[in-house]
């Protein structure tokens, strides 16, 4: 039976739950499933890339309008678009697209699936108390996918749930990667001035660690490194002042959110993601699937990418901002390292971690959940 499914995604980025949307849809079978993408738009601001993204590749989307935080319209809303369009399941991701869909779903016969991306290390009380009502939320899911073996095991420990969970590690798309060839003239200005180039892509924000990724820097040894940080968040700010402080003004470039952000990281010599806590990092598993040396700080999540120092990166004891400069240096003075580690690292992500071989268990899955419906 073809299955019609609507992902659920948010408005507000290109961000990596958004990126992985993106990437499964492209590999579902369209002889068995029928995909939807929407999202909750609560701001009218907001552009919500995500659908554009979807459009641009033949795909169908809808926007769930409902102004504000939480807003029960948006309930209403799904719900009947939901019936009319007889959604046979519907896909969330993160905690509002969770509650609101959990509740749009009460009553009806389309089935709801989570795949929770990660969580935060340290909430603020508000995020708590949304992120405490997502994991009981689950108990009402028909399955929750946890891409990650440490999101897994942490649902596990809540009483009950571990007959809902199906482990599906996280993938990127092998091909959108490989297929970037061309450098951001920034980028390779800098090369060819004869500076080594350090890269991270991601959000601004804390538990991404790049405070730390600056105090490394600061090390005498590296006056021939320019650091490219390619995303934009909350603390963007706060990280200009501190490479300033740190006299890494010159050094270290900002570029905001970019579309090409695969551009440049086919221009970095090394990736680096000094995080604090971690899913399983979509732009670490881009940058090895691109053959590129990475370093990146030793918590769960990244260890199952690289399951120990040398195989296929470096890893750092997360927090210390001296063991990461002394991986640096490794990698800045071992052109024939970096060169095996890149190797070994695309070999990785090819055999293990592709969207193509994510999409055949999702397909699997959805499956599953349907028919599951029919023996209650």
């Amino acid at each position: 039976m073809k299955l019609r499914v609507l992902q659920l995604g948010s408005p507000t980025g290109l961000y990596g739950a958004e990126r992985w949307i993106l990437a499964l849809i492209k590999y579902l079978n369209p002889a068995l499933v029928e995909t939807i993408v929407g999202v909750i738009y609560d701001d009218p601001k907001l552009e919500a890339p995500l659908l554009k993204e979807a459009e641009r590749l033949g795909f169908e989307t809808v926007r769930i309008e409902a102004y504000g935080k939480f807003n029960f319209e948006a309930v209403k809303k799904l719900r009947r678009f939901l019936k009319e369009r007889e959604i046979h399941i519907l896909h969330t991701h993160a905690y509002k697209q969770d509650l609101v869909g959990w509740l749009a779903t009460r009553g009806l016969p389309t089935r709801i699936l989570s795949t929770p991306h990660g969580w935060s290390k340290e909430p603020d009380p508000k995020l708590w108390v949304y992120e405490t009502l997502n994991r009981l939320a689950f108990y009402g899911f028909d399955r929750v996918a946890p891409l990650s073996k440490e999101l897994y095991q942490g649902l596990c420990r809540l009483p009950g749930l571990k007959r809902r969970l199906t482990l599906i590690e996280n993938a990127v798309d092998i091909d959108e990667i490989r297929s970037v060839k061309e450098i951001p003239p920034e980028v390779e200005r800098i090369r060819e001035q004869g500076f080594f180039v350090v890269g991270y892509i991601g959000q601004l924000i804390h538990r991404k660690g790049l405070d730390i990724l600056l105090k490394a820097l600061a090390d005498e040894a590296f006056r021939k490194v320019h650091l490219f940080i390619v995303g934009d968040g909350p603390l963007r700010g706060k990280l200009e002042a501190e490479a300033r402080s740190l006299g890494l003004s010159e050094r270290v470039h900002f570029t905001g959110f970019r579309k090409d952000r695969l551009a440049f990281l086919r221009g970095f010599d090394v990736f680096v993601l000094p995080s604090r806590l971690e899913g399983i990092p979509r732009c670490l598993m881009e940058a090895m699937g691109m053959g590129k040396p990475v370093i990146a700080s030793a918590i769960d999540g990244v260890t199952d990418l690289i399951s120990s120092d040398g195989e296929g990166g470096l890893l750092f004891p997360p927090e210390d901002h001296r063991a990461l400069a002394g991986k640096l240096q490794r990698l800045l003075e071992d052109e024939n390292l970096r060169r095996e580690l890149g190797q070994k690292a695309e070999e990785i992500v090819a055999s293990r971690f592709s969207a193509a071989r994510m999409a055949r268990d999702y397909e699997i899955l959805y499956q599953d959940i349907w028919e599951k419906s029919f023996a209650r």
